[in-house]
């Protein structure tokens, strides 16, 4: 590979986040449509929530000398459910039955758990006072009106889709999905489930870059698997409606590599030519003329998926809008003995665990071969080691790409 620049893999992904922009926005109703999109607006609560004093125990709402040290006999004058309220004032010698998440009427500075009272008609025996909370949310005790409650680029999962339907939100402004091309090269590729020939392999690289796609928010444009001439490769990709096309083989300098050239076609600028990285050397990115981009991934499946944890998820992230596109890296002990590493950066695919002191633990796996699925299947993480790392003992702390497998 004499003449080509091998770019550290900070820098190559700084390259391709130079390129990315987060895509137009929409609107879209808060709830499942909005899953895995990422906000183009700030969420702000309407109104305090809860917007009353309510009511956290099934039981009864009573003034302060309700509750004393003996037991009190007490006047039931109305209930207080859920969205429905009592409109009237609680006096010391009364009671308002009252339910989880109701308004505590006004006068009320108590609500006494069902368990700790005994109803009989219109008369309620109100136990001791030996409760240790007064069993009531006080108004806004979650969050006020005008509380800034999610920022842009957020990533919304249930939990945040929950809180934006509680600050009052019917419709939320986010970015459009990235539509995705992917396509797999080489004349030695078959579609699973169909016909193999003997010196044919099923295509893998396709199925499982498609998947992570989709997991990773974007919309999966899987593309039949072109040959190996640049033509061929160049008119499956000339009409795709894509904002990103992901190749998978034919990257490198080989006599059967015509991706880039098939890309030449499509008036390609190259930006990273290749990468000090290991699996990934021979991953590369550019711009078509048509301003799609363009992101080169090997052939070997698991060098591929390494390439896009590194680079693919950031690039779809930032089209998304989300604030930090990095690799998150985490810190564990490695079990094992790592050696030096050389001159590029070796990311290896790893499990993690707990040991008996509850400190995170790394083990990588015994066969880094980049053509091995079964391997990648069983990991949880990628274990990173810098360039010109030295050696590490057992024990030794190293970090650590956690994989989403759920």
């Amino acid at each position: 590979m004499a003449g080509i620049r091998l770019l550290s893999v900070e820098e190559a992904r700084a390259r391709m986040l130079a390129q990315a922009r987060p895509l137009p926005t929409q609107d879209v109703p808060v709830g499942v449509e909005a899953l895995d999109l990422v906000l183009a607006q700030t969420v702000t609560a309407t109104r305090d929530q809860p917007p009353f004093p309510a009511a956290a125990m099934d039981g009864y709402a009573v003034a302060a000398g309700g509750l004393t040290d003996s037991p009190q006999t007490l006047k039931v004058i109305g209930e207080s459910a859920a969205g429905r309220g009592f409109g009237g004032a609680v006096g010391e010698s009364e009671a308002v039955r009252i339910f989880t998440g109701a308004p505590v009427p006004s006068g009320a500075a108590w609500v006494v758990p069902q368990e700790n009272a005994r109803r009989d008609a219109d008369r309620v025996e109100i136990a001791p006072r030996d409760q240790s909370s007064a069993y009531i949310r006080a108004q806004g005790v979650d969050f006020r009106s005008g509380q800034i409650l999610l920022s842009a680029g957020s990533r919304l999962d249930p939990w945040r889709i929950g809180l934006a339907a509680a600050a009052g939100l019917g419709l939320v402004s986010v970015h459009r999905r990235p539509r995705v091309a992917v396509l797999s090269t080489g004349e030695e590729l078959a579609a699973a489930g169909g016909p193999v020939g003997p010196d044919e392999i099923y295509d893998s690289g396709s199925p499982a870059l498609s998947a992570l796609i989709t997991k990773w928010g974007a919309v999966a444009i899987r593309l039949a698997p072109a040959g190996d001439k640049a033509d061929d490769i160049a008119h499956a990709l000339r009409d795709v409606a894509a904002d990103l096309v992901v190749t998978i083989g034919g990257a490198s300098v080989g006599d059967h590599d015509l991706v880039k050239p098939a890309m030449g076609l499509l008036g390609l600028e190259l930006k990273v030519e290749s990468v000090a990285v290991r699996p990934g050397k021979p991953t590369w990115f550019g711009l078509l003329g048509d301003g799609r981009l363009v992101l080169g991934l090997p052939g070997n499946p698991a060098s591929a998926l390494v390439c896009a944890e590194l680079f693919l998820k950031p690039l779809l992230d930032a089209m998304q809008g989300v604030e930090a596109p990095e690799p998150r890296l985490i810190h564990a002990r490695t079990t094992q003995a790592l050696p030096a590493n050389g001159g590029r950066e070796h990311w290896m695919r790893a499990s993690l665990s707990y040991g008996p002191d509850g400190a995170l633990l790394a083990t990588p796996l015994k066969d880094q071969d980049s053509s091995l699925l079964t391997v990648y299947s069983a990991a949880d993480a990628l274990l990173r080691r810098s360039v010109n790392a030295s050696g590490a003992a057992p024990g030794d702390v190293v970090q650590a790409l956690p994989l989403q497998r759920a």
